[in-house]
């Protein structure tokens, strides 16, 4: 197998407590830097990218710099989602790195949790690094406001049109971004700067009712997720690792791919059937339907 991506969970813990997002019930961890480097050298024959994302905030783990220093010696270029709220304080960590591919701010983050941030100086940070990352770096930024109404959900969303003012006035830019966002949900505000809105999705919960026995699902075909301690899932919403393919700690990673479990979840899925009960209740695959 061959992935697109392989998602590492350097950390579970998050800063923030977003409505949309489901949380975790598992032991909140850091990941160390020797279980980086055996996780990274593990997945290297099996991607060029990885991603620091799952659950929790990347850049609350103190051996971010020292991960992409790993990664640079390995070879695998870095992609990173974070909720921006931090992004001060790891601006000159990032910028300084050559591995670095991709910066994904969630902004929908922002109005999703009860606490009484600046909205002002949160734009104004995430802006100071998009702009100093253009001048010193090739460094992509993906803005995200994934909180959009769907036909089921409703989202978080009556700041959007603040958000994209401050964005318009402090990107100077040139256009309406609201005129925009008419025409196409993915705009380029400037060089490797972009925007993307989405509609709100749920996340997959086992006790959900099932969705969806019909699906198709990219997990195992473009990507896996390895957890903090060790999980590895087949994809970045597992977030309680309910379908555990096997411990890269305990395991060959072309072992845990070989499995049993793992032919029969892609088989399923090129078959358009979901085989596990946790992707029967997954509203991300409802993406896939359009």
């Amino acid at each position: 197998m061959r992935f697109k991506k392989v998602y590492i969970e350097i950390t579970n813990i998050c800063n923030l407590s977003c409505n949309f997002c489901p949380k975790t019930g598992r032991e909140l961890n850091y990941m160390e830097e020797d279980a980086f480097i055996h996780i990274a050298t593990a997945v290297k024959p099996y991607t060029d990218h990885i991603y620091f994302h799952l659950m929790g905030e990347p850049f609350l783990n103190p051996k971010l710099g020292r991960f992409l220093e790993i990664s640079q010696e390995i070879g695998l270029k870095v992609n990173i989602t974070t909720n921006g709220t931090l992004i001060n304080k790891v601006k000159d960590v990032l910028i300084a790195s050559p591995i670095l591919r991709q910066v994904n701010i969630s902004l929908s983050s922002f109005e999703a949790n009860d606490k009484a941030e600046d909205l002002n100086g949160y734009i104004d940070n995430i802006v100071d690094f998009i702009l100093e990352a253009n001048r010193k770096s090739n460094i992509i930024c993906a803005l995200r406001l994934w909180n959009m109404d769907s036909i089921e959900l409703k989202g978080s969303n009556q700041g959007n049109k603040d958000i994209l003012k401050l964005l318009e006035a402090k990107l100077g830019l040139d256009f309406s971004l609201s005129e925009k966002l008419q025409e196409s949900f993915n705009v380029k505000l400037r060089n490797n700067v972009y925007l993307g809105m989405a509609e709100k999705f749920e996340w997959p919960d086992i006790n959900r009712f099932i969705t969806e026995e019909s699906a198709f699902c990219y997990g195992l075909r473009d990507q896996i997720g390895i957890l903090v301690d060790g999980t590895v899932v087949p994809c970045c919403l597992d977030s309680e690792g309910n379908i555990p393919l096997g411990n890269i700690f305990k395991s060959s990673l072309e072992d845990i791919l070989a499995s049993e479990r793992v032919n029969n979840l892609y088989d399923g899925f090129s078959r358009r059937c979901a085989v596990e009960e946790l992707c029967k209740r997954c509203g991300y695959v409802k993406r896939y339907k359009k």
